[in-house]
């Protein structure tokens, strides 16, 4: 097959892919509550806005602070395409940063830096307080502060139906447990990539909650503060952001070069692969049957992590012999020479 074949996905509808990561809208877009709009007012939103952005794109505290974006964070509108304001309440403004300038300016200070397309997280929240207990489900009140938390700071979020046999499954001790089992088998009709488990209690005008999240093998919990239902969900956010990150981000001078190997493609499968494999640069090599060869670059682990969207599995390479090496002619008769081996690109294999 022709890998210009490939190509005519560009027409094709996309509805029927199966994985579950999404690419998450707005992602350079930034909203900062605001009190006036006053020049100096606008002044420090920006900033707050530009350190929410780096954050979201590398889940790294401190990277705002980097040597290398003391330029950016003394001009933000270097990177900044439009802003304005939008009525509240809160009053808001509304900062877009130009993805293009944005990412070379991170990559020139060496940031590693998390790509659009990231893990869809059934986020499971339970909320205790004087008026009862309940669960959030999608398209309740209660969910608004948790979609402007996972917004802010760069998460798919979906929320359950939270009906009667949810209800019974989404207990404090289910979401509060090590072991998610109970959990997942809810979560399956949801098809996400990650189950996320918020147990939030209000106390003496506080409100602080335990979080377990879940993504494929890996686990990660901790437990947050916060003044409001608002503050508590930005900070299970935050948190989910910084521990995530990690897995996924593109680090700059730590990445390898290599092949990757994908068999069993087709014309949806191509275009799900390339956006999986945009935060590695991947480049199309050769197309063989169903398999496809892609040079990307990026540490194995990232790939893994970020192929595992897709649920793709890895495979053991096809043994191949090994090559017969050159001999180097030696003019004077001594024993010949061996000429060195060349270098093996690293190669991966998956299938879907």
């Amino acid at each position: 097959m022709r890998f210009s074949k490939f190509l005519f996905v560009g027409c094709l509808s996309l509805t029927s892919l199966v994985t579950h990561a999404e690419t998450v809208k707005g992602l350079y877009q930034v909203r900062e509550p605001v009190s006036s709009q006053t020049q100096e007012e606008r002044d420090q939103a920006t900033q707050r806005a530009l350190d929410t952005l780096v954050l979201r794109l590398t889940g790294d505290p401190k990277a705002a602070q980097s040597p290398g974006l003391a330029a950016i964070r003394k001009d933000p509108q270097q990177i900044i395409s439009q802003y304005g304001f939008d009525a509240g309440p809160p009053e808001v403004l509304k900062v877009d940063f130009d993805p293009t300038t944005t990412e070379q300016a991170l990559r020139r200070a060496g940031l590693a830096m998390w790509g659009a397309n990231r893990p869809s997280i059934l986020g499971w929240w339970l909320n205790d307080s004087a008026e009862g207990s309940s669960l959030v489900g999608d398209g309740q009140a209660s969910a608004t502060p948790l979609r402007r938390a996972a917004q802010h700071r760069g998460l798919p979020l979906r929320l359950p139906l939270a009906d009667l046999g949810e209800q019974v499954v989404a207990t404090a001790p289910n979401l509060e447990s090590s072991d998610p089992a109970a959990l997942r088998a809810a979560s399956e009709r949801y098809n996400a990539d990650a189950v996320l488990a918020v147990h939030a209690r209000e106390e003496g005008g506080q409100w602080q909650a335990k979080w377990h999240l879940w993504l494929g093998d890996q686990k990660e919990a901790g437990s947050v503060q916060g003044a409001d239902q608002a503050a508590v969900a930005d900070a299970v956010m935050l948190a989910v952001n910084e521990r995530l990150a990690p897995r996924f981000v593109a680090r700059p001078g730590a990445s390898t070069q290599q092949l990757l190997e994908v068999q069993g493609m087709n014309l949806e499968r191509y275009a799900t692969l390339g956006r999986l494999l945009e935060p590695f640069g991947g480049r199309p090599q050769s197309v063989d049957g169903d398999r496809i060869l892609y040079r990307v670059n990026g540490s194995t682990d990232q790939l893994r992590a970020q192929l595992s969207l897709a649920k793709l599995q890895e495979v053991a390479a096809a043994p191949t012999p090994a090559p017969a090496l050159p001999v180097q002619p030696v003019a004077d008769g001594s024993t010949p020479a061996v000429a060195p081996a060349p270098v093996a690109t690293p190669q991966l294999h998956f299938r879907w």
